[in-house]
């Protein structure tokens, strides 16, 4: 009779704990929505699953959360995601060599462990976000990309097509 008594107090705990992965899980799913994949390089991003950690071309740290995001030469084309902010560990951001379109999301400043997001040889236009100024730990900005403009960025240093700036 005791298992009983322990059993929904048990499940009241485990639905309380909130889980990063799934919120993670959910943001990286947004950008496999967002874009098309013609070589399937995302067929493992299932939603259905709980821990993005298993997905290809995602790797997290010891305690499950997303640090960095391979996607470099995918030949995905379509739109960045705002929902990229969420993945709060995510120190490199490789992006190279697609055909990614619009704008760079104003929600990456929140990435605050970023040091490097590499947008070489992609199509985006527009500002690059002023809130990417605010990333302490951002060292490199790779582009190509004379469309896209924007604010000086102190602390870190801007590949593009033209050289280092």
């Amino acid at each position: 009779m005791g298992i009983w008594i322990l059993f929904p107090l048990f499940v009241v705990v485990i639905a309380s704990v909130p889980s990063t992965a799934n919120l993670e899980g959910d943001a990286l799913y947004a950008l496999r929505r967002s874009v098309k994949d013609p070589d399937n390089m995302l067929q493992s991003w299932d939603p259905t699953l709980v821990d993005p950690c298993t997905w290809f071309h995602v790797t997290c740290d010891s305690d499950n959360r997303v640090t960095r995001l391979d996607l470099g030469n995918a030949k995905l084309s379509g739109y960045l995601v705002p929902e990229l902010g969420k993945l709060e560990r995510l120190q490199y951001l490789e992006l190279y060599m697609n055909k990614l379109e619009g704008a760079i999301p104003d929600e990456l400043g929140g990435l605050k462990s970023l040091v490097s997001l590499d947008f070489f040889h992609n199509n985006l236009t527009g500002p690059i976000p002023s809130s990417l100024s605010k990333l302490s730990n951002l060292r490199f900005l790779f582009t190509n990309n004379p469309r896209l403009e924007g604010p000086e960025l102190m602390g870190f240093v801007r590949y593009d097509a033209g050289g280092c700036n």
